[in-house]
């Protein structure tokens, strides 16, 4: 029965998340596993479920036991009301992300100007194609030193029709900033975390989300915001 089925998911996972967290997981995992909504579940809570299903849902609960991220898990996320596709490449966009890119927007709304808006360490993409849907009009260029993450970013622009341009490059190395167009607008969330900082972070971020993307060296904190500065 689904409703039994339900009930033992959300159970189980409270075992690592608090309530509000174990429940929105559980009903975003019966949405994409069985297409059941809770209401569904509540309105017929007696109704089979398929062996299919059941085995997903249950490979699903001891992925999300190993503290894997349920965007992991599912491979998506949502941005700024957007579903994406999300892998080991690229973080998993946060909330804080969306107010950086909430500012800008809002910002820009309000100028005449077609602003030329340069995205350092683009990873999934969030940032350049929220901002191209939300300013149709501006020239986006999204950059990021690792091809899987631009991969995926590809990915997600292709399914919002975003047009923007992305481009592979180590931003660090000064020497390939002459390929790089003359921007209105920097926007980033570059990695800041100094590595001796791992072991105070949470297991699910440390050991699923690309280290690349999270940390920096421990003498050189701030070097991305550095560069970013100098650029």
């Amino acid at each position: 029965m689904i409703k039994e089925l339900y009930r033992n998911f959300l159970v189980q996972l409270q075992k690592i998340y608090s309530l509000s967290e174990a429940t929105n997981i559980t009903d975003w995992v019966f949405e994409k596993m069985a297409s059941l909504k809770r209401s569904d579940i509540l309105k017929n809570p007696d109704k089979p479920i398929t062996t299919a299903a059941d085995k997903l849902i249950q490979k699903t609960l001891q992925e999300l036991l190993l503290h894997k991220p349920v965007q992991y898990v599912l491979g998506e996320a949502w941005f700024y009301n957007m579903k994406l596709k999300v892998n080991k490449h690229v973080l998993i966009p946060r909330p804080e992300t969306e107010e950086l890119v909430e500012q800008l927007i809002k910002d820009r709304k309000s100028k005449l100007t077609d602003p030329v808006i340069l995205d350092i360490g683009t990873g999934s993409g969030c940032i350049p194609i929220a901002i191209k849907k939300n300013l149709p009009a501006s020239i986006v260029t999204g950059i990021d030193i690792s091809e899987h993450a631009l991969a995926l970013a590809k990915e997600n622009a292709a399914m919002h029709n975003a047009h923007i341009t992305f481009t592979q490059l180590d931003f660090l190395d000064e020497s390939k900033w002459n390929t790089l167009p003359d921007c209105d607008i920097i926007i980033s969330n570059p990695p800041y975390i100094p590595l001796n900082e791992k072991k105070k972070l949470a297991k699910n971020i440390t050991d699923f989300e690309p280290h690349l993307a999270l940390f920096v060296p421990d003498n050189s904190p701030f070097i991305f915001y550095e560069k970013i500065a100098a650029f």
